[in-house]
């Protein structure tokens, strides 16, 4: 993809997901969520956003398989456009959050949406490392689920069946999906020292070593929020 096919996927996107954020008001909110809507929109919009680019990294492995063996130049107009059309929720989600929350409830997210549009912005425009970046991309798989249990739990559902079916889901795909993924992400950077830059494999490792901790500390947290808590409640009613 050429600079004006990057700068018009991009910008398609942010199009997109705006109107996909609007047209959330139109369908059926949970009368529990209705006081926080927009929340349930933007958690909605995420929800849209991973489950279309988490198949959409799978299938670009699946048909370019030899992108894996190359993640720094191999890579097709299939991923090139992956990567866009996900700079351009970051973007939105960005702004989304920026109008409507105050920046000290939201700040984290921000500067989490900060670094992905900056490195997924100069993976798009200098066409090197886009399969890590859809690597990266396939943690959205678990995000699915994620935002799923938050609706979940928005609609009062947190004693359903269905959240506790999601909640199990939701733990495996995040071994699977979340950790495994920067686990071998991590090991790619490491076996691959010679190819990567000094600055970039530094500020790489120190970012994975960041992420792998935050993660496993939320993993700990979901795992005690719908598991472990709910047997204490059990015991402590029976």
């Amino acid at each position: 993809m050429e600079l004006h096919s990057v700068i018009l996927t991009t910008g398609c996107s942010v199009g997109f997901f705006k109107l996909a954020n609007s047209g959330m008001k139109r369908l059926p909110m949970p009368d529990a969520a209705r006081r926080n809507a927009w929340k349930w929109r933007n958690i909605a919009t995420s929800f849209v956003h991973s489950l279309i680019t988490g198949i959409w990294a799978v299938l670009c492995f699946y048909l370019h398989p030899q992108m894996a063996e190359d993640l720094i130049s191999t890579h097709s107009v299939f991923s090139h456009a992956l990567v866009s059309v996900s700079i351009g929720y970051f973007i939105h989600d960005f702004s989304d959050m920026v109008l409507n929350q105050k920046i000290s409830q939201s700040w984290e997210l921000l500067f989490h949406h900060s670094v992905v549009i900056s490195c997924f912005g100069l993976s798009a425009l200098s066409r090197r490392y886009l399969g890590f970046a859809a690597v990266a991309l396939l943690v959205e798989l678990n995000s699915v689920f994620l935002h799923l249990r938050q609706m979940l739990r928005m609609a009062g559902g947190a004693k359903t069946t269905p959240y506790r079916v999601n909640s199990m889901v939701n733990l495996g795909t995040y071994v699977v999906f979340r950790i495994s993924t920067l686990a071998w992400m991590t090991r790619w950077l490491v076996l691959n020292r010679e190819h990567v830059p000094l600055l970039a494999y530094t500020l790489g490792s120190v970012g994975m070593a960041i992420m792998t901790a935050m993660n496993i500390v939320l993993f700990c947290r979901l795992l005690r929020s719908d598991f472990l808590q709910t047997g204490r409640d059990g015991r402590k009613e029976k």
